[in-house]
C-alpha cells in the first residue's frame, strides 16, 4: 500500500476501515458535539464547519461559522464543536511515535499554516482510537489541544526528503518571499505548490 498519498489508500482500504476518512462519524466516535446538516446544533455559538470527507486537502473547505439552534448548513459538510490550543501532526508506526511537529494556522482560516516546525513532545497514541495502530504501519494523527480532529492511514510526507526543522507552506495565489537560509521543497498539494525549508 501506498502510505504518502490518501487517494491511493481510499483506493486499496477495506471498507471496514473507511470511518477513518469520515470527519462525522470520526468526531461522532471521538465523543465531540458534531452534527451533519439537517442535525442543528444544540445551542447557539461559533462552530467548524467543514466537508466530512475530503481527499484532496482535508481542511479545504473548512471554516469558523456562527450558528444558532435552527440553522443548516450545505449537504456534504457538518458542525462540531471549536477546540483551542496548539495544533500538532503525529505520524506513528504501529503505534510508536515518530515525526511531531507544531503547526502555526493562519489567522482567521483553518485551511491553511503560516508554518510547521519540528517538535520533541511525546504523546501517546490515542487510547479512543482502540488498536487502529496495529491494523495499519502508519497513522497519521492532528490534534487541537488534545482532541483528535483527523487522521490519515499514512504518515506526512511534509518533513520527508530533506532535512529541514521548519517549512513555510506556499500557495498558488500568493507570493511567499524566499526566507533567510530557506530551500525550495517541490511539494504540490491541492492548492499548494511546495514549501520553503529551513534546515
Amino acid at each position: 500500500m501506498d502510505f504518502q498519498n490518501d487517494y491511493n489508500i481510499w483506493q486499496q482500504l477495506s471498507w471496514k476501515w473507511l470511518w477513518v476518512y469520515d470527519k462525522l462519524i470520526l468526531s461522532k466516535k471521538l465523543g465531540h458535539k458534531c452534527g451533519p446538516a439537517g442535525i442543528t446544533v444544540p445551542e447557539s455559538g461559533e462552530y467548524v464547519v467543514k466537508p466530512i470527507t475530503n481527499l484532496e486537502m482535508m481542511s479545504k473547505g473548512a471554516r469558523l461559522q456562527w450558528l444558532e439552534p435552527g440553522d443548516n448548513i450545505e449537504p456534504g459538510y457538518f458542525w462540531c464543536e471549536k477546540f483551542t490550543g496548539e495544533h500538532i501532526t503525529v505520524d506513528y508506526n504501529y503505534g510508536k511515535q515518530k515525526t511531531t511537529a507544531l503547526g502555526f494556522p493562519r489567522e482567521g482560516r483553518l485551511d491553511r499554516f503560516d508554518k510547521w516546525e519540528l517538535i520533541d513532545r511525546e504523546i501517546p497514541f490515542p487510547k479512543k482510537l482502540d488498536d487502529l495502530w496495529n491494523w495499519h504501519p502508519w497513522v497519521n494523527i492532528e490534534m487541537i489541544g488534545s482532541n483528535v480532529i483527523e487522521i490519515h492511514l499514512r504518515y506526512n510526507d511534509d518533513f520527508r526528503n530533506h532535512k529541514g526543522k521548519v517549512i513555510y507552506p506556499v500557495w498558488k495565489d500568493e507570493d511567499l518571499p524566499q526566507p533567510k537560509g530557506g530551500i525550495w521543497y517541490d511539494s504540490p498539494c491541492g492548492d499548494r505548490i511546495g514549501h520553503w525549508v529551513i534546515e
